[in-house]
């Protein structure tokens, strides 16, 4: 068995039996943590294994995003001329369905590879991508799969289903989430998993949601945007006479592997129907608030026993950006200094590792024998006392994305010193803006 440690760091390891050292080492072979403890006994009981300097950083498990749009890289700086939107229906329609339908097959590979490797360097370990290219749609989830391979993190896939290029693109659609979903039950990659994509409810016809469903067992899990904005719920009581989530329900689309996305446009009822079925609402505060939908109910979710998660929806791939917006966003929306802080903090630490597990048969986002070894260090040097008491106060105050120095995921070592270890930063960039100028001309 080759054995490997990373040392000389100060260890927070989000398992409560051990939860720090303050020089501490991990021991992993393969693609498992086999022990952690004190960096003076391990070393001196595995003299032959293989040794990674943390360089006194800090230690602690890979993050997990669990709403990406990965499609939307080649999109940062692009300026559309007289493009000024006064609604959400008018940024996706005017923006990122025009960007998804101009992709083609090296955009898809280029916008996973960029994402991806951004992930990597903010120390992300695992994504949840949500993915549309209606113009390219079959095999563009392998495409995707094949950057994550690349790149060596852990993806769960999907296609995003909609009417709204019509019947055609919708069935194919849901015939590549199928092909896709069945080629990851046939590979058994334990790095890879795959959904059923949908676009929000007033994209989708009864005909298209009911076709989704039946493609799929019924415990295959659904990826969605739900009630990010005011025309979901408007459509919704206009055609269906039900709300939003009342119609996920009727359809059968929730449960506890469902990923609903959003959520800001809900009622009691519906948060009820959240909490009963067990699926998870993912809140994306920056994307939120950048399209000025509004902010999530998180507080009264949390009460009522809905399982919520964090994601970035794009917007950024830093999930300490979205911590501290979230926990930040929460204050601010209810006026309440006391709000948001320890749910948010508890999002990106505990539940998303949770939430991810649902579709991963692996111990995610904690440092202990059998979990995966998702690890990575960060170059922190703090000027107060930190322990795990305190963690998360450093965590909010202090961390950010851009101080991940070291990356691993299933073992593999992505990142070293600041430097991606499988990915040609420079060559992936240089590429990325020739294709980006001329997706930019085709829109």
């Amino acid at each position: 068995m080759h054995i490997c440690i990373l040392h000389n760091g100060r260890v927070l390891t989000r398992n409560m039996q051990q939860p720090w050292l303050e020089m501490g080492a991990v021991v992993f072979s393969g693609a498992g943590i086999v022990e952690v403890g004190e960096a003076t006994d391990i070393l001196a009981r595995y003299p032959k294994a293989d040794l990674l300097d943390a360089e006194g950083g800090l230690i602690m498990p890979g993050l997990i995003n669990m709403h990406e749009h990965s499609y939307s890289a080649l999109a940062r700086g692009l300026a559309l001329p007289g493009f000024a939107p006064q609604s959400f229906a008018e940024i996706l329609s005017g923006l990122w369905w025009r960007l998804d339908a101009a992709l083609n097959e090296q955009d898809i590979h280029l916008s996973a590879l960029l994402t991806f490797m951004d992930c990597l360097k903010n120390g992300v370990t695992t994504v949840f991508d949500h993915h549309a290219s209606f113009n390219y749609i079959g095999g563009s989830l392998s495409l995707i799969a094949e950057a994550a391979n690349l790149a060596g993190l852990r993806t769960c896939l999907c296609f995003e289903v909609s009417d709204r290029m019509g019947r055609n693109k919708a069935l194919q659609a849901i015939r590549e989430n199928t092909r896709f979903i069945n080629y990851c039950h046939k590979e058994q990659n334990p790095l890879l998993s795959g959904m059923m994509g949908l676009h929000a409810s007033f994209t989708v016809c009864d005909e298209t949601m009911a076709a989704s469903r039946a493609a799929v067992s019924a415990d295959t899990g659904f990826h969605l945007h739900v009630a990010e904005g005011p025309e979901d719920q408007r459509h919704c009581l206009q055609e269906h006479k039900l709300r939003v989530v009342q119609r996920l329900q009727r359809e059968g689309i929730l449960g506890p592997h469902c990923i609903a996305a959003h959520g800001i446009d809900v009622d009691e009822e519906e948060i009820a129907i959240l909490a009963q079925s067990e699926t998870a609402l993912i809140h994306n505060p920056q994307s939120n608030m950048g399209n000025a939908v509004g902010c999530a109910p998180l507080v009264p979710m949390q009460a009522a026993g809905v399982r919520l998660g964090l994601g970035t929806d794009g917007y950024t791939h830093d999930m300490f950006e979205s911590m501290k917006a979230a926990q930040l966003l929460q204050k601010h929306q209810l006026r309440d200094s006391n709000a948001g802080f320890a749910l948010a903090t508890d999002l990106l630490f505990n539940e998303n590792p949770h939430l991810a597990m649902r579709h991963f048969s692996t111990l995610l986002g904690q440092l202990r024998p059998g979990a995966a070894a998702d690890i990575i260090v960060l170059d922190y040097e703090p000027f107060t006392p930190l322990d795990e008491a305190n963690a998360n106060g450093h965590a909010v105050f202090g961390l950010n994305g851009r101080q991940v120095r070291t990356v691993l995921a299933a073992g593999q070592l992505l990142m070293y010193k600041g430097k991606l270890c499988k990915l040609d930063e420079e060559e992936i960039c240089a590429k990325a803006r020739i294709a980006a100028n001329k997706l930019w001309a085709r829109i």
